[in-house]
């Protein structure tokens, strides 16, 4: 099958990131296939609409994730939307040798010392992750492939209080959106996130009204990631 070298899908069209993406001047010309002409869990469907589009580059961004609690609670959901969706996506795209980008997350690290590389070792602190790393382990498995770990979040800040004692390195969904172009050629893993600072400081700063508010209960003390190889990469 031949590739259009300008052709890029995205998967997960309806997700919040994917509406950011959609509506900006670099994604108007991405393709964006409804769950009736792509759906993740019936690998015919993925094959008929990559072979009818014959893109260079599949973005895979379709997956599951808020709440995060659901993954503990539907976990036959979170398997079959983050690890069989995502191991059917890379089987199709193996078989074309169509570049695929699958976003993941910052969480895969522990979360107990920060500052991780790509390189330092994953240890998910919640079923999300470990959902988000079971997709991980097919991608690595497909050489003509990106994984993007990020921590990326809704601008504005959607919340009314905000966690002092985590620190991590958030950033916004219409940044990420920049970025996007400037490593479509990448393989391997990127980490992709802003300045590491706690989230009460991050969201302080676009929210003066913003109240604490502890989140040890519900995340390690710092996830953060360098981004040190990002920014040698875009700068």
């Amino acid at each position: 099958m031949k590739l259009n070298s300008k052709k890029i899908v995205v998967t997960g069209g309806t997700g919040r990131f994917c509406q950011i993406l959609r509506n900006s001047k670099i994604g108007k010309k991405y393709y964006y296939p409804k769950k009736n002409e792509l759906n993740i869990l019936n690998i015919k469907s993925i094959e008929k609409y990559l072979k009818k589009i014959k893109p260079r580059i599949v973005i895979h961004c379709a997956g599951l994730s808020r709440p995060m609690n659901i993954h503990d609670s539907k976990i036959d959901k979170s398997i079959d939307l983050n690890i069989i969706g995502t191991c059917n996506i890379v089987k199709i795209c193996q078989k074309y040798n169509i570049k695929m980008i699958y976003f993941s997350t910052g969480y895969v690290y522990q979360g107990t010392k920060g500052n991780y590389k790509e390189t330092d070792p994953v240890y998910p602190f919640n079923s999300y992750a470990w959902s988000k790393l079971g997709g991980e382990c097919a991608v690595k498995l497909y050489k003509n492939s990106l994984i993007l770990r990020f921590i990326m979040c809704e601008k504005p800040f959607i919340h009314k209080t905000a966690f002092y004692d985590v620190k991590t390195n958030f950033i916004f969904h219409d940044d990420v959106v920049k970025i996007i172009p400037k490593i479509l050629n990448q393989k391997g893993v990127i980490n992709v996130g802003g300045k590491i600072q706690s989230l009460y400081k991050f969201a302080k700063k676009y929210n003066k009204k913003i109240r604490k508010s502890s989140g040890i209960k519900f995340y390690p003390p710092n996830p953060s990631m360098s981004i040190s190889k990002l920014k040698k990469i875009i700068s």
